[in-house]
């Protein structure tokens, strides 16, 4: 199969696992080609040659450089979805997945996991009967289209590698928090600090990707533009209804409980779950005896938007979940922060007291040394005379002069104490 002039595929002989030959194109890059049976080819596609087979615009395939950092994205188009969900970026159409990064080891799970979906969709899509009773609607099994399969591929995915990072990264935080309440050392508060870091990392990439799914589900408009089978289907009824001159009216009466429609390679099977009334409303005739499916669409839409909606709350809940769990985390840090401010600051007040007391008994002590130096004059006193003063004379003042300066220290403490300068 030729890919244009830039783009040329490599067949493999089973699996996933491929080869890649090179033509020499510049900007040409290596992007895995899932379709919807299962197979997997390696393509070399420039940027034009995508932007042809996917409709997108350039500014659309710019969110996929890999040499570009974008925040997560999941946009919908007219012929494709473009997903950039965190390791994952890939172009899901109506019946094939374009995926860049193939080769990036933490992108081989995912291509495992996306393949067995896209195999097991194949299977349940080629063996679903259709059923012609009221009952066997009823118990008959739903089949997601093919786009939004490989689109809860990527979310799971994406999900999973966050809420697994937050995990991991919850594990470590409690021992390092707990550590150093009890032990405030440079290596404990430089453990702490990296593990805020990667918090806050994690915490905003968590948060565009709940955020992006957010604006999904608030926005009607952008899960219709995601749902590429649908729009198929409604493309090829409106050709079919534009050849056809009129409808008998015993097809105006039965509307068949599954559609199965085959375009490009991809089948979208639609199963009503409506009545025997309001499948009579689903299709009529206008004026001129041609066949509208004008309501048709617009239920089909509602269902169709009503199944991604499902999809996308389910996933939602868990990054939510994630947020939350990461959020209790971010107060457990900050109120361990509070705790060790609290004790620093406990601290701090102690050596506070200690330099008063400190200061205080300078102070005193100050005094005692003013009376040695009074007495360290060479003037000739009563006291300096040996026929007078003796030995008990001189401890009598050493004492007093110590008792006094003790008593103005304590007369310190407790002014400083009852001022509460000091505990």
């Amino acid at each position: 199969m030729r890919f244009s002039e830039e783009a040329e595929v490599i067949r493999p002989g089973a699996g996933v696992g491929v080869g890649i030959r090179k033509k020499g194109v510049t900007g040409v890059r290596a992007w895995l080609l899932l379709d919807s049976t299962g197979d997997t080819h390696v393509i070399q596609a420039g940027k034009h040659a995508i932007m042809r087979r996917t409709g997108l615009p350039a500014r659309d395939l710019r969110i996929l450089d890999p040499l570009l950092s974008y925040p997560s994205t999941v946009l919908g188009r007219e012929r494709a979805i473009v997903i950039n969900l965190e390791h994952i970026k890939a172009i899901i159409t109506a019946n094939e997945v374009l995926l860049l990064n193939s080769r990036d080891p933490s992108v081989i799970p995912f291509v495992d996991e996306l393949h067995s979906r896209i195999v097991r969709h194949h299977s349940h899509a080629s063996k679903t009967p259709n059923h012609d009773s009221k009952d066997d609607q009823e118990d008959g099994m739903k089949i997601l289209p093919f786009e939004f399969v490989a689109l809860e591929a990527c979310l799971e995915a994406a999900c999973g590698v966050l809420d697994n990072e937050a995990k991991t990264l919850e594990q470590e935080a409690h021992p390092a928090l707990d550590k150093l309440t009890s032990k405030i050392s440079t290596l404990n508060l430089e453990r702490v600090r990296q593990i805020k870091s990667r918090l806050v990392a994690i915490t905003g990439r968590v948060q565009k990707v709940r955020d992006e799914l957010e604006h999904l589900l608030d926005d009607d408009e952008d899960m219709a533009e995601m749902s590429l089978t649908d729009k198929l289907f409604q493309h090829h009824l409106e050709e079919t209804s534009s050849t056809s001159p009129s409808i008998n009216d015993d097809e105006n009466d039965r509307t068949p409980p599954e559609i199965s429609l085959e375009a490009g390679g991809a089948t979208a099977i639609y199963e009503d779950h409506q009545n025997a009334d309001n499948s009579k409303d689903l299709i009529g005739r206008d004026s001129h005896g041609t066949r509208t499916s004008t309501t048709y669409s617009n239920v089909t839409k509602q269902l169709d938007v009503g199944e991604l909606e499902m999809l996308l709350e389910a996933y939602f809940v868990q990054i939510d979940g994630t947020l939350n769990k990461l959020s209790t985390l971010r107060e457990y840090v900050d109120d361990t922060e509070d705790y060790i401010n609290i004790m620093l600051d406990d601290k701090q007040n102690h050596l506070l007291q200690m330099g008063v007391m400190l200061t205080t008994a300078t102070l005193v002590v100050s005094a005692f040394v003013v009376v040695a130096g009074v007495f360290g004059m060479n003037i000739h006193i009563e006291l300096f005379d040996p026929n007078i003063a003796g030995m008990r004379e001189f401890l009598w003042t050493v004492g007093g002069s110590t008792a006094g300066t003790i008593f103005l220290y304590v007369v310190a403490i407790a002014w400083c104490k009852h001022k509460r300068l000091l505990e």
